[in-house]
């Protein structure tokens, strides 16, 4: 199979090779001369290598899954949402063997994580799984962070099949005292219309499993919250009637990684009762910044480090302009859980957004210097549902060219009324301020509605990889287009 995947991916290069250098000057060096697959051999070699090796197995079906009391049947890794865990140091050696037991075709997605192209689980750089096969992704990691994984086929990402996978760097000092990993997500399958019948909805209706728009503004977000209201959401797979507990001492500093893993719902999450200092923004270090509350869109994450109080604390994650809400609980002592409906004041306190965090002096990226100038133009409505990148769905999108080695400027110019995550695959990004200096560091980032966000990003990842809106429906209907190494 990986000779198959290597021929498929030299044969996809030169294609997609002939249509970007429609972009470069006539005296630019022919892109058919580019050979892909060496280039991401050699940068592969470059990565960190520790020589240890991490291996484990996922199965894709579909199973009984308890949601706390709500008992659905949904496609999962396993038998668990969110799947299991995986965990490795910088350097090591991944191995993870993916055997598809769905009806259809999947794949895996890692996240966020800059790892080689032909496996980077979305389509063409990665063939997908056909229905009852088996394939193994098998990568190194060269950054620490907080990463998950998701198929990158249909609708799949609107069920259970996420996990967060976590890459440590062992020279890390790591100043707190417990980790907690938080996965939201919004839930429909087995409790609502499955995805399917809701994207029919929208591009039927311009409305998907809602009784109306009302409702649904939000301020931080520039307006409508978001295209379906969901029947249930989501903290570690438990429903807020039955919500995970994570246990600790008072005094202890928390670690907590949070992970958007919805499909259509931003989450302003809060702690009841504490002050969270906000270190890093899609595994990228900032410089800390104190905050009562953090938003949170899909494909993002955050960490954040509490100092525990004493006794039993909701963590709450309101879904942006729902009137809807998820929880888990901290548990340090004595005491009685809140109701599941009550909002803790800090969700209407100082709220962390992108703007308000600044990488890190070791994670700046931005220079102040550009090779190449890219735009990304977000299109499309409600009505229609036809979203699309500069002018054309995915199925007829014209590749954003770019030279190994250069620096770019990538501008998401959004001329639609909605918000969009946009994420882009095997990189990551430095925001550029409206005043041009730099921010946070991050793979994944929220454009509102008639806004333009421009972002830094270095050419050192040879491949095609993907760039879209991670509100599952919109990248569906065709938001998604795609970042091609020419040369």
């Amino acid at each position: 199979m990986a000779c198959s995947r290597r021929a498929f991916l030299s044969g996809t290069v030169a294609a997609a090779a002939t249509l970007t250098a429609c972009g470069r000057s006539p005296s630019s060096p022919s892109t058919a001369r580019f050979d892909l697959t060496a280039a991401i051999e050699r940068t592969e070699a470059q990565r960190p290598h520790s020589g240890r090796a991490v291996s484990t197995t996922l199965t894709a079906q579909r199973s009984p899954v308890d949601l706390g009391g709500v008992n659905v049947r949904t496609l999962v890794y396993g038998d668990s949402v969110p799947g299991p865990l995986i965990r490795a140091d910088v350097g090591d050696d991944i191995a993870v063997t993916v055997h598809n037991r769905l009806d259809h075709p999947t794949s895996v997605h890692w996240h966020g994580i800059t790892l080689r192209n032909d496996m980077d689980g979305a389509a063409p750089a990665t063939p997908d799984i056909s229905a009852g096969q088996s394939f193994t992704y098998q990568f190194s990691a060269p950054r620490p962070g907080t990463y998950w994984a998701h198929p990158h086929t249909g609708l799949d990402a609107d069920y259970g099949l996420y996990l967060p996978v976590i890459i440590d760097d062992p020279r890390e000092p790591g100043d707190y005292d417990a980790e907690w990993i938080v996965v939201l997500d919004d839930w429909t399958d087995g409790v609502g219309p499955d995805p399917q019948q809701i994207l029919d909805g929208l591009r039927s209706r311009g409305m998907g499993h809602m009784p109306s728009m009302g409702g649904m503004g939000s301020r931080l977000l520039g307006g409508d919250a978001g295209d379906v209201r969901y029947p249930a959401y989501l903290i570690n797979g438990r429903v807020p009637a039955a919500p995970t507990s994570f246990s600790a001492k008072p005094g202890q500093r928390i670690r907590i990684r949070l992970v958007n893993a919805a499909s259509d719902t931003a989450f302003r999450v809060a702690l009841a009762g504490h002050t969270m200092t906000v270190t890093h923004t899609d595994g990228y270090p900032v410089v800390p910044a104190d905050v009562d509350a953090v938003l949170i869109g899909m494909g993002e994450r955050y960490d954040v480090v509490v100092t525990a109080g004493d006794g039993v604390f909701a963590l709450v994650a309101a879904a942006e302009g729902k009137d809807a809400l998820a929880r888990a609980l901290l548990t340090t002592g004595a005491g009685s859980p809140p109701d599941p409906a009550f909002t803790p004041t800090e969700l209407t306190g100082r709220v962390g957004t992108v703007s308000m965090f600044t990488a890190a002096p070791e994670a700046n990226l931005w220079s102040g210097h550009s090779d190449v100038n890219l735009q990304a133009r977000l299109s499309g409505g409600m009505m229609r549902y036809d979203w699309a990148i500069n002018g054309q769905p995915y199925e007829n999108h014209q590749p954003l060219g770019i030279r190994q080695g250069e620096t770019a400027t990538l501008t998401f110019a959004n001329a639609t009324m909605m918000w969009h995550p946009m994420h882009l695959h095997g990189h990551t990004f430095q925001v550029i301020r409206a005043d041009g200096s730099p921010g946070a560091r991050k793979d994944t980032v929220i454009v509102q509605p008639r806004q333009n966000v421009g972002v830094a990003l270095i050419a050192d990842n040879p491949g095609i990889w993907m760039l879209h809106c991670h509100n599952t429906y919109h990248q569906a209907a065709g938001m998604m287009t795609s970042l091609d190494y020419t040369g």
